[in-house]
């Protein structure tokens, strides 16, 4: 993907590998010996067209090493095929899992790539039964499933949706007891998570985690040893593409993520709390 092998604008990622593992992550690489924090997450916590993105901010804070092991438009998919990622996340002094999505991942109605989650792959027939109008065939990318699927009979979505939620959540619960006790949740995101319609949000298709509600995460505390809310200040919110670093061809790209100044108050929120669990 050029994600994975271009620099954008100057930015350079430091691309890296961690053991055997497939999946390409941000560098520079740190050692997995010793005291370290791990950072599992998607796009956010890769640090997209960001020059420092939080968990670079936190090392600094606690000066505890961190090592990001995000990657661009994962779900927590990603992670449960890599044996050598939950290993990392068990050895480690503490592990932050951001609260990824729910439509990048693999159910019983479509099957997304092993690596790049945010690419559908195929329907199964139980899909095309529930959607016979519908063809797959043009469809690359989960999100482009979802609107064509809820553009054609919202009321049949609801099944989807559903399918999503009880995935995400099965899948959350394994990789949180796979890597053991001492790791935090992170929900970060421009809103706190609600229990309210999805579709009732504005351009509810890019409202990230998309799908997730707050008692989906509710479900995940006995887990964890706590839920960071990072939901970026208004100030930071009307600053959100000041200081992001990506050619003008990433413009619209770039113009969904959250910025530089939303990145410090979430590792400002997470040093606290990951501070209070170190000591």
């Amino acid at each position: 993907m050029k994600h994975d092998t271009l620099a954008e604008a100057g930015l350079s990622y430091g691309l890296c590998r961690y053991g055997n593992s497939r999946l390409l992550f941000r560098g520079p690489r740190k050692p997995l010996e010793g005291r370290y924090i791990a950072f599992v997450g998607g796009t956010e916590t890769y640090g997209k067209f960001i020059e420092r993105p939080f968990p670079a901010l936190v090392e600094e804070a606690l000066g505890e090493r961190c090592v990001n092991f995000g990657c661009v438009n994962a779900s927590i998919d990603a992670f449960m095929n890599e044996p050598v990622i939950q290993s990392a996340c068990q050895e480690a002094t503490m592990s932050v899992v951001q609260i990824m999505g729910a439509q990048n991942l693999s159910n019983r109605f479509y099957t997304v790539h092993p690596r790049r989650n945010d690419r559908f792959l195929r329907a199964s027939t139980v899909l095309k039964a529930i959607f016979p109008e519908v063809d797959f065939s043009d469809i690359c990318f989960t999100r482009h499933l979802l609107t064509e699927l809820h553009g054609v009979a919202p009321d049949r979505f609801s099944i989807i949706v559903t399918e999503l939620q009880q995935a995400w959540v099965a899948r959350m619960r394994s990789f949180l007891s796979e890597i053991g006790p001492r790791a935090v949740l992170l929900w970060f995101a421009d809103h706190l998570p609600s229990d309210s319609p999805w579709e009732e949000r504005p351009d509810p298709f890019r409202a990230e985690p998309l799908f997730v509600t707050r008692k989906m995460v509710d479900s995940l505390r006995p887990l964890v040893r706590g839920v960071v809310m990072a939901q970026p200040s208004a100030r930071a919110l009307s600053r959100r593409s000041t200081g992001l670093v990506h050619s003008s061809m990433r413009s619209t790209a770039a113009a969904e993520l959250l910025g530089p100044a939303a990145h410090a108050e979430a590792a400002e929120a997470l040093a606290t709390s990951l501070r209070a669990a170190l000591h």
